[in-house]
């Protein structure tokens, strides 16, 4: 069997977790402390500066760092379907499961925000960000007429991400086919601008402790203690659309793996403990591949299919990513046309499949930033909620790690067939 594409070797980055979420804890306090005091005015007009600066800093990396890692998911997602039937088959299957993530999403957030909505005290108080970015597409002609761009660098300085990934998603597939030595030296390119940029997003996330403080403080200080509820229900509601693919993924391990429920959840015990206590889905990948051989998967499947699912695949982002961003969405008030959900899902999907393996609050930047911007929601929000995002974090492990081992078993039972 040919040899599987190793990943990009790009830094590490982490946002000081700890510290962010107290920022956000003592902005909303101070904020909601300051609330009626004739000092409120004062210190908002420090907070807000300094908060709309971090921001900045953080939107500025949105760009550069999509298209790159956009270019090297694409360029190693080719080389993989090179790989051989199995590695084909197993991208066709990470393909339909994140198409159908990011669909459900879009089907389902409208539904709970309907049934379950934001309070509106704390919704008007995270309008923090003026207007979206980016118009929504009124029409379908103009959908369609904006994916192709006349000017990919026109496209790039008005913010309107669809027609960038179009354009990166197609450029990289041509890379692809360039010869190696050729391909070697764009992939080299990219991943250094990808390695730049993440050096420079840690640098952006390491302030994330004071950024954060300054943007709660202005939330609490002009709606009180309303703002504390939105938190919680952003948790639940994001979690809910991770939770559906963590059953999705029993119920692709019966349906077309052909294991029964308590077998596949009696084997998936280890997995998901490893991956609740790590949140991540590399260190998961032992238990991963002890849960194939309890369930008699094929080692020649597991041993291939598993590493491959870990590098490339995330089921449960397009879900997550599309929830946080209809989330935000109702909360500002941004319409959302059936075209606009296809240009999220689209997005989500792109996006999703063969990016590097980053640490949560990377991808929440990387990934979820340019779907808010195609769907021309704001992204000021995100800057608060990345400070809760450990909570939905776990979710989106636990779904990866139990959709991964479903993959697996469906790609194990169509080869032995």
């Amino acid at each position: 069997m040919a040899e599987q594409p190793t990943a990009a070797a790009l830094p590490e980055v982490r946002l000081p977790t700890a510290l962010t979420f107290a920022g956000l804890v003592a902005g909303l306090v101070a904020g909601m402390a300051l609330q009626h005091s004739s000092a409120r005015d004062t210190v908002l007009s420090v907070a807000d500066p300094v908060g709309a600066l971090w921001l900045r800093a953080l939107q500025m990396t949105i760009l550069p760092l999509i298209a790159s890692l956009l270019f090297l998911g694409v360029i190693r997602t080719a080389e993989t379907a090179r790989a051989g039937p199995m590695a084909r088959r197993a991208l066709g299957l990470f393909a339909l499961v994140l198409l159908a993530s990011g669909a459900m999403a879009a089907l389902l957030m409208p539904l709970l925000l309907s049934a379950f909505p934001a309070p509106a005290s704390a919704a008007a108080a995270l309008t923090i960000a003026g207007p979206a970015m980016e118009t929504p597409l009124p029409g379908l002609g103009d959908f369609l007429d904006g994916l192709i761009p006349t000017n990919v660098f026109a496209a790039a300085a008005g913010a309107s991400l669809l027609p960038l990934v179009v354009f990166m998603a197609l450029f990289a597939l041509a890379a692809a086919r360039l010869p190696q030595m050729s391909r070697s030296s764009l992939t080299a390119l990219f991943q250094a601008v990808a390695g730049a940029m993440l050096i420079l997003i840690g640098w952006v996330l390491a302030l994330a402790p004071l950024g954060v403080l300054a943007l709660a403080f202005g939330v609490a200080a002009k709606s009180g203690g309303a703002a504390i509820g939105i938190f919680a229900h952003y948790i639940v509601l994001v979690s809910s659309a991770g939770l559906v693919i963590v059953a999705a993924g029993y119920g692709l391990a019966l349906a077309a793996g052909r294991i029964r429920p308590l077998t596949f959840a009696r084997a998936m015990l280890g997995p998901q403990a490893v991956a609740i206590s790590t949140q991540s889905s590399l260190a998961s990948l032992p238990a991963m591949l002890g849960a194939c051989r309890s369930l008699g998967l094929r080692e020649a499947s597991a041993d291939y299919i598993l590493p491959l699912a870990v590098a490339l695949f995330r089921a449960t982002s397009p879900a997550m990513n599309m929830a946080v961003v209809i989330y935000v969405a109702h909360l500002t008030g941004v319409a959302l046309t059936p075209q606009v959900l296809a240009a999220g899902v689209a997005v989500s999907l792109v996006s999703s499949l063969g990016a590097p393996s980053l640490p949560g609050t990377i991808s929440f930047i990387a990934n979820i930033g340019p779907i808010a911007m195609a769907m021309g929601v704001p992204i000021a929000p995100l800057a608060l909620f990345i400070a809760v995002e450990m909570l939905p974090d776990i979710i989106r492990t636990l779904g990866n790690v139990t959709m991964d081992v479903a993959v697996t078993s469906v790609a194990d039972r169509d080869g032995g067939d």
